[in-house]
């Protein structure tokens, strides 16, 4: 598939049918009565049974043959660069790698890999602004990256943040990251970028790359940023009594990780569930990392809550989708009208020792992904990543 050159939506009517299981995305209700899906525009304008929608005038149908469709994937923690190359793992593609795991949206946490990154005041704004506009304008193999998060230095003042924001900045990365590390001097300027409409995320735990520190939870509940970044630690995390602390002391977003903690991300999940929280659940990577590049990272995650976590499959994919969308305030992530054509469709892995896609998932094993949308806009067929799927779905004209 050719890297999409710039933002691009589907210009005509799509149908997707014979649809087998929808998942929604939303926990309330994460299974649908539904088997067909109607998408103009790039966006979703219709839901239901086929004899209840209308299909007429459709210039792409896509049959699915009974595969299951989901929200597209959102990973809430990565750290892009430029474009599709990460120089911490001196690779290319890596983001078109993710496409083929079902990830339609990364959120970038700090671009903070960039060789040489500027810790001036100045150079931190021209880096966000840049970031921003870059990903705005170039989406590697089509993925939405939402690029530009400053990491917060010594020296911001409130007028910094209002001219980020002024610039289409809407992030902040992890703090902590930069010379900004005492709960005090975080919550002045976490309330300055929430003034402004900009979300946080705060980095917990260990150190992760040089520079980084130490982030214990009473640094976390004083900072109060919007989401607890890699709470399961990146790497390092904290003792499980902070994590229970973490989870009870606040009403913020809970980001659990795949570079992190597998121990301590179960812990958290089990700790959000007894607090009946689990809307506050989200997943991502914190890739491209030491530990490497994880195309199916995502897909791990939901597979790690379910089989590990006791949480139902279709619950599971809520927390990569629908929860992360509330919580990011996305446009996508939810099976709606309104909302961005942005689907994966996908069925049991051939010879999984689970009867359906849902059970395999619950047992611990991946989906074998056959399609990927974003936009409307076909960007993925079957996954060169996943396994293969018992069906796939065909584009039919």
């Amino acid at each position: 598939m050719a890297l999409a050159a710039g933002p691009e939506r589907q210009t005509g009517k799509m149908v997707i049918s014979n649809i087998g299981l929808m998942l929604s995305g939303d926990l309330a209700a994460p299974i649908m009565d539904a088997d067909t899906i109607v998408a103009e525009g790039g966006r979703i304008v219709a839901v239901g049974r086929a004899k209840d929608v209308d299909t007429e005038g459709v210039t792409q149908r896509i049959d699915a043959h009974g595969c299951a469709l989901s929200p597209g994937l959102i990973d809430s923690h990565v750290h892009p660069v430029f474009g599709d190359w990460t120089p911490r793992q001196g690779q290319f593609g890596w983001i078109d790698s993710f496409l083929n795991g079902g990830v339609t949206t990364m959120i970038s946490a700090g671009e903070v890999h960039l060789p040489g990154r500027p810790r001036d005041i100045i150079g931190v704004k021209a880096l966000a602004i840049t970031a921003q506009r870059a990903y705005h304008n170039f989406r590697p193999g089509g993925v939405k990256v939402l690029g530009g998060a400053p990491v917060i230095e010594k020296g911001m003042v409130e007028s910094d943040f209002a001219e980020l924001a002024a610039a289409g900045v809407g992030l902040l990365g992890e703090v902590g990251l930069g010379s900004v590390k005492a709960g005090y001097e975080a919550k002045e300027m976490v309330a300055w970028a929430r003034k402004y409409g900009i979300q946080s995320t705060i980095h917990t735990g260990g150190p992760s790359v040089p520079g980084s520190g130490y982030i214990d939870a009473d640094t976390v509940l004083e900072a109060d940023a919007d989401i607890i970044g890699h709470i399961n630690g990146g790497h390092t995390a904290l003792p499980l009594r902070q994590i229970r602390c973490l989870c009870e002391g606040c009403g913020r977003g809970i980001e659990i990780v795949h570079n992190g903690n597998e121990l301590a991300g179960l812990t958290a999940l089990r700790f959000a569930r007894e607090l009946g929280q689990l809307e506050r659940v989200i997943l991502g990577t914190d890739s491209p990392a030491g530990s490497g590049v994880q195309p199916l990272g995502i897909l791990r995650m939901i597979a790690l809550m379910s089989s590990l976590g006791d949480l139902p499959a279709e619950q599971a994919f809520c927390l990569a989708t629908g929860n992360t969308a509330r919580m990011r305030k996305l446009d996508c992530g939810l099976i709606e009208a309104g909302r961005a054509a942005d689907f994966m469709l996908m069925d049991r892995a051939q010879h999984s020792a689970g009867g359906d896609l849902l059970e395999s998932v619950q047992m611990g094993d991946l989906p074998g992904i056959g399609m990927v949308i974003i936009d409307g806009v076909i960007r993925c067929g079957r996954s060169r990543n996943t396994p293969p799927a018992d069906r796939v779905p065909e584009l039919v004209i």
